[in-house]
Order: C-alpha cells, then structure tokens, then sequence
C-alpha cells in the first residue's frame, strides 16, 4: 500500500514538473502529499538560499509551519541538523533525550509533536535543503518509509533543479532565489488578506492558491497583485469575504 500510494504520488508530481512551473506550488503539494503517503501528522520543507540560510517553504499546517520557523530561528532541530550534516536524522521520541534539541522538543511538544524525522534533499554533494515528517505520537518509520520518504526527498530536489538547473550552477541560483522570495510574497499576502476578510491564515492560503489555479497563475504572481493593490482582483477578495453557508 505504501508503495502504491506512493508511485501514484510520483506520477503526479511529475506532471508538474514543466517549464515554468510553480515551485511554491509543487513544494506545498509535495508536503501535503507526504502526510498522506506515510500516515504521519504534518509536514514542512526548509530551503537553503545561496549564503547557506535556511527558509520554510512548505507547510502542511500551521502548527508544524510555527515549529519550523522556531527551529530555523534558534538554529536546533531535526531538519537544522539534516541540512547541516546531509543526512538523514530521526527521533522517534522527542521527550527521551531532551538534551538534543532541548528549546526544539520543548516547543514541538508544545504544538502537539512527539516525534520527528527528516530527510535531505540532496544531489550528490549539494544540499539544498531538508523535508520535515512529524507525529503527534512517539514511534519510528519502518525501513521501507525510510526508502520512500528518501525518495520523495530526492523527487522534491528534482523540481528545484529541473532539467535546465542541473546544467548550470547560476539557474539554480536564481531559481532558489525566486523561491525564497515568493515565500516572503506569499506569507505578506496571506497576511493581508485574512485581517482584511477576517479569516484564519490558513484558509487565506486556500482561497490565493484556488484563484490562482482556477485562473492559470503562479501563486507569486497573485500575491503581488494583491500586495501591489492592483485592479482585477475583486474576485479573489469577493470570495475571501464571502460568509460561509
């Protein structure tokens, strides 16, 4: 089953992966695909730009995007040390060594996390970042998910690079570039949009990533539109402030 869920999951990120495509997007539905793939709570994934600084840009909820930024704040964590070390790092029990992450397990703890498991992604020496699997409860990952998730972490790597990244150091560059800076666009984005209709972030992030699919645009561009306050887009605010039914 596990292999199945995932083979279908593949495929399916695989189709996104043209020229031009959303990486903002593909990240996101990378991290929400994961939870259903290996039954976990949530997940996030954290970029590296050019100077070695790691950003969140995908989230499967907003407790996990929370415990990411801390981690990424106080340098401690799961993913902090996989990025740092290229290599896979697990905990299935963050309360059984507290002196490894003591303010990371605190704070995971805290937003309902008791186990936590990540994975690079990597090709070949270069790291580009880390894919962050996290459960409510304390266990492990079987050898298999282990295999897969490292998969989905390589897959993940493939649609940063793409075909073109991979023949030239400065694509990447700017490609990592342009995905650090549409996260920042998004988040102000998001921002803006939940105090003006009066909605929770989440599902402000809905609504911007529906128009700009029913649309055919980037989620970037929709959000600088919105910040920009330019014209076009009473639809996008028409349906963030219509009451529910």
């Amino acid at each position: 089953m596990l292999y199945r869920r995932a083979a279908q999951v593949f495929v399916e990120l695989a189709d996104t992966l043209v020229a031009e495509f959303d990486v903002i997007d593909f990240l996101q539905s990378l991290a929400e695909r994961a939870v259903e793939i290996f039954d976990v709570d949530a997940a996030g994934i954290v970029l590296a730009d050019p100077r070695g600084t790691l950003t969140l840009v995908a989230a499967s909820s907003e407790e996990v995007r929370l415990l990411e930024l801390f981690q990424l704040q106080e340098e401690e964590g799961a993913c902090f040390d996989c990025y740092r070390s290229g290599t896979a790092v697990t905990c299935a029990d963050l309360s059984a060594d507290l002196s490894r992450w003591p303010m990371f397990s605190a704070t995971a703890r805290e937003l309902g996390f008791s186990a936590v498991h990540a994975f690079p992604l990597r090709l070949r020496d270069q790291v580009l970042g880390a894919i962050g699997l996290f459960n409510a409860g304390p266990g492990g990952l079987s050898d298999d998910t282990l295999t897969v998730a490292q998969a989905l972490a390589d897959v993940a790597t493939i649609g940063i690079l793409n075909e073109r990244t991979l023949r030239e150091h400065r694509v990447i560059t700017e490609q990592l570039h342009f995905a650090l800076n549409s996260r920042v666009l998004l988040e102000q984005a998001k921002g803006m949009l939940a105090e003006r209709a009066q909605i929770e972030v989440g599902a402000a992030f809905a609504i911007l990533r529906k128009y700009a699919r029913d649309h055919n645009r980037t989620l970037s561009s929709v959000a600088r539109e919105l910040i920009d306050n330019r014209g076009g887009m009473t639809d996008l605010i028409a349906a963030a402030t219509k009451p529910a039914d």
